[in-house]
């Protein structure tokens, strides 16, 4: 990933929680390159996921998008991004190493880890993100693990 010299001091706090919101800022052209690598399928193509890079702020830039269940009127699924709870991005998100479990109860979980961006230490700020999403409810929640 590439990283900008510019990144705000008000970062350095550590995350509580994570943020579900709708995708109103969320434009297709920032998806992550190459999509190959950044994007995923689970449900049999129901619920798709993919890294957004908004390029700024520097040290927040990368956020989840997730298209899923359930559907509206038109057809249409839901659209949620996953951002910080500083109202910014994640500084990295290793999507590679993501996994996904099932769980009739809550629904799709997917892990993967996170990294928020801490002011002279750039190798720390690690952290767990998880996800489930719940298909026939359409309830996204979000946890952090150390």
């Amino acid at each position: 990933m590439i990283r900008h010299a510019l990144v705000l001091s008000v970062l350095a706090a550590p995350a509580a929680a994570q943020q579900v919101l709708p995708c109103d800022n969320a434009p297709a052209e920032s998806i992550a390159e190459p999509w190959e690598a950044n994007t995923a399928s689970y449900a049999e193509g129901q619920v798709r996921i993919a890294v957004l890079d908004m390029v700024e702020p520097a040290g927040g830039a990368l956020k989840l998008l997730v298209i899923s269940p359930p559907r509206d009127e038109v057809g249409y699924r839901q659209c949620r991004v996953i951002q910080s709870d500083r109202g910014i991005g994640f500084y990295d998100l290793d999507f590679a190493k993501r996994r996904a479990s099932y769980d009739p109860q809550k629904g799709l979980t997917l892990t993967m880890p996170a990294q928020h961006y801490l002011p002279g230490n750039p190798e720390a700020g690690w952290f767990q993100l998880s996800l489930s999403i719940n298909q026939q409810t359409g309830d996204i929640t979000v946890q952090d693990q150390p």
